[in-house]
């Protein structure tokens, strides 16, 4: 019996270890994907205690308590930090195959130093133990600097000032690299509750009256224009339950519907779900074309039921644990918009994430059918231009992860695989990046244990290195010092 996650901990060969403790654990880190507050890490947020950094804004801490039947005052109410941090620690026990109980275990121990077990029998030691830490001067900067982070990736809308960023740019306290990310889903859903106050905003931000689809697309290009000088090369687009692109509709076709459904909806008329979709078809040939412009990565995320509940999305609102995952098909539709990009020589780097693992197989498939060099790229990178993203969300544990890695390596190159991402509003969550590269040596190995692969130390090593780092930066394009 295997000693409960010691230096081993999802290691099940000598090779796997010899792959994760001699480069995998030794990789930096870039997150890619997060939703880190750009603006805690430049005044570099402080903590009082382990309930401030470790329950607030987590949603999958959330969903656990409640699967126990915690009560909601001790979740997202009003009780003390003691109580709902009491709360998270009276439920461990029963999370038994949990991902969090995992990283749990793991934030504990890389950031305080604790090696116990998460139990209500050791829950006063490991308050005091993280809040003396906490004390100490262990804040949000120094979380992210021990973890070994080179560059992260904050998700932003396009009408932010992202002052945070320039701050940080220009501040050389602090080593890390942090960029935004252009993030439009509030400019994409012409039908959503409050599009023409967000209009309104965009357009004051932009410095440009918008009353059309042009003078729309106008604004936006200032935008991005103004992130790419921030630095940022990245944008991501949440279609949510699922990708919505009608093929029959030329680019003329849908233009024309878009300026007519913009104007309708900055009336307040109801607009309908083709009207919608017609502006969506619209608006992503036009963010494409922005993308190539300026070399930014394309994500694409879907998949995701949202507000399921609506009686705790009317007390509580968006993000508070109650998004599923969605049955809706997205492969077809998604096949005819990367299409339609790359006819127009609007196709960017891009990478597909979907939150229903079932959609593994025919993501990875699609994405192999734009997975060539132009000759404009051809030799720059050697990658392809169209990837599956890691697993998303729900997918994010070890079997979640196992089946993502076979889907791509049946599929496509697995040396080639972009590694892994926190997607995370906490910055304790880079252990998640460590839990990825445990389970990705164990994978590896596995080929070489059964004979699938030859053992070849430094091909194994190269590609270890390559899949938690190097392929991120060279897809990226990051300047990393």
């Amino acid at each position: 019996m295997k000693k409960f996650m010691d230096k081993d901990f999802l290691l099940e060969s000598e090779l796997a270890k010899a792959l994760y403790h001699n480069y995998a654990a030794v990789m930096p880190i870039i997150d890619y994907h997060c939703h880190m507050s750009p603006k805690d890490i430049a005044e570099d947020l402080k903590f009082e205690n382990i309930t401030q950094v470790w329950l607030a804004h987590d949603h999958y801490k959330w969903r656990a308590m409640r699967s126990c039947g915690v009560s909601e005052r001790l979740i997202t109410g009003d009780a003390t930090d003691y109580e709902k941090f009491e709360a998270f620690v009276e439920i461990m026990p029963a999370l038994i195959g949990h991902p969090l109980y995992h990283w749990s275990h793991l934030e504990l121990k890389r950031y305080f130093g604790y090696e116990g077990v998460i139990c209500p029998a050791n829950c006063e030691e490991i308050w005091n133990v993280t809040k003396k830490v906490l004390e100490d001067g262990l804040s949000t900067r120094k979380i992210i600097e021990n973890s070994g982070v080179k560059l992260l990736c904050t998700t932003d809308d396009p009408i932010d000032s992202l002052e945070y960023h320039i701050a940080l740019k220009n501040d050389d306290s602090f080593a890390p690299v942090v960029l935004p990310t252009f993030r439009p889903d509030k400019s994409m859903n012409a039908g959503a509750v409050g599009f023409a106050d967000y209009i309104a905003k965009l357009s004051a931000v932009a410095g440009v009256k918008i009353d059309s689809f042009d003078t729309l697309c106008e604004a936006l290009e200032k935008r991005v224009e103004f992130f790419a000088e921030v630095g940022c090369t990245v944008a991501d687009h949440g279609f949510d339950t699922q990708v919505v692109f009608d093929p029959k509709l030329t680019a003329e076709e849908a233009t024309v519907i878009a300026d007519a459904t913009l104007k309708k909806a900055l009336a307040g008329e109801k607009v309908s779900d083709d009207e919608v979709n017609a502006y969506k078809n619209a608006l992503i040939r036009f963010f494409g074309k922005q993308y190539v412009k300026h070399s930014f990565v394309m994500q694409v995320h879907f998949g995701a039921l949202r507000n399921t509940n609506s009686t705790m999305f009317e007390k509580l609102g968006p993000d508070h644990g109650y998004d599923t995952i969605s049955g809706e098909p997205s492969t077809l539709a998604l096949a005819h918009m990367l299409d339609a990009l790359n006819k127009d020589g609007a196709l960017p780097r891009t990478i597909l994430y979907s939150l229903n693992a079932s959609d593994n197989a025919n993501i990875a498939s699609l994405a192999g059918c734009f997975q060539y060099a132009s000759e404009e790229t051809e030799g720059l990178i050697n990658l392809p231009n169209v990837v599956q993203g890691a697993a998303w969300w729900f997918s994010d544990h070890l079997s979640g992860m196992y089946d993502h890695f076979r889907a791509y390596a049946h599929s496509a190159a697995f040396g080639k695989y972009l590694g892994m991402l926190t997607d995370s509003r906490s910055a304790l969550s880079y252990t998640r990046h460590e839990y990825f590269r445990r389970a990705l040596c164990n994978f590896i190995a596995g080929f070489v244990e059964r004979g699938e692969y030859p053992l070849d130390i430094e091909t194994l090593a190269q590609m270890v290195c390559d899949i938690c780092y190097n392929n991120t930066k060279d897809f990226f394009g990051f300047k990393i010092i």
